[in-house]
């Protein structure tokens, strides 16, 4: 018995990732080719209604305007660099239509801030690229973000982006045709690494850093909770169970640093985030990573990175 195709609409925002707009669409088609049927159709819009342009530079020419979306099954937010201010009105409103359209939205790779802009995601849990936990969880705190590479089961799907965008499409697939469709598909895409929903990104806290120790994982972790209230490194061995002497000497033999030094440069990477990626001012920056003190952050972070909290608004890196 023939299929109706679902219509999928990728919404591409100016910079939008191309690798996760590839691990999108290409196992739609995939699907299509492998079952030999049209399981799946989609098409693009944009702000212009005439081109798209990723952060890599290619421009993808699209069909709809935000005046022109056609009806859909799922519609999908696609974003990369600078969502922050890609996020205008027309973007918005068109997201509000939908949604009272019926239409199910979805939001890949940093989308999920274009969503929670909107009010989408209060509540919910929702995935975003690590790369921007920090600003998204200053800026939405009624969202519950997760580690996950994607999230699945709340009424607004997102992923995190990259491969994880194709995870979340082999899913789906699984859940419209079936297991062995979407095994299928993997192998047309030589990807036999697939994740579920509750793989977390950056699992490679130990294939970042080539280990496997358990009680540095665990260590990480702990100063990863602490970031606006920083603990001791003896209060931290004390809670994985293990001497500070022990500690020391696996941050040492791991990663070459003592474990106050690596927790401070998670909290200095953190306030570097929210520098760039928030418009929170240097004192609420300094407080949401810990330090007490304007004055003393201002002069950690300058010996850090070479530059002022204040200038390093100025740098794009």
């Amino acid at each position: 018995m023939p299929h109706t195709p679902q219509h999928f609409t990728f919404v591409l925002v100016e910079d939008f990732t191309h690798m996760a707009f590839s691990c999108a669409v290409d196992p739609l088609r995939i699907a299509n080719l492998v079952s030999g049927q049209d399981l799946y159709s989609w098409s693009y819009a944009s702000e212009n209604g005439e081109t798209a342009t990723a952060s890599n530079g290619t421009v993808s020419l699209v069909h709809h305007g935000f005046l022109e979306i056609p009806k859909s099954d799922r519609l999908f937010v696609l974003s990369g660099i600078n969502m922050q201010t890609r996020a205008t009105a027309a973007l918005l409103n068109m997201l509000r239509r939908e949604r009272v359209r019926g239409t199910a939205i979805g939001g890949l790779c940093s989308a999920a801030h274009i969503l929670a802009k909107a009010g989408f995601l209060n509540g919910m849990q929702a995935a975003i690229h690590w790369d921007y936990h920090d600003s998204f969880m200053e800026e939405f705190p009624e969202v519950n973000l997760v580690r996950n590479v994607f999230v699945s089961d709340e009424k607004h799907l997102t992923a995190s982006g990259g491969t994880a965008t194709a995870d979340l499409m082999l899913h789906l697939i699984e859940e419209d045709h079936g297991f062995d469709l979407s095994v299928a598909v993997a192998d047309q895409m030589v990807y036999n690494a697939v994740r579920n929903a509750t793989a977390e990104q950056r699992v490679s806290l130990q294939s970042r850093n080539g280990m496997r120790n358990a009680h540095l994982s665990k260590a990480i972790q702990i100063m990863q909770e602490h970031l606006e209230t920083p603990i001791s490194p003896s209060l931290i061995a004390q809670q994985i169970g293990i001497s500070t002497r022990q500690l020391e000497r696996l941050f040492g033999k791991y990663l070459n640093a003592s474990p106050k030094k690596y927790f401070m440069d998670m909290r200095l990477e953190r306030a570097r985030h929210l520098l760039l990626q928030t418009e929170s001012s240097v004192t609420e920056v300094a407080l949401a990573c810990g330090f007490d003190s304007p004055g003393h952050f201002a002069r950690v972070y300058r010996s850090a990175f070479g530059v002022t909290p204040m200038l390093q608004r100025g740098r794009l890196s």
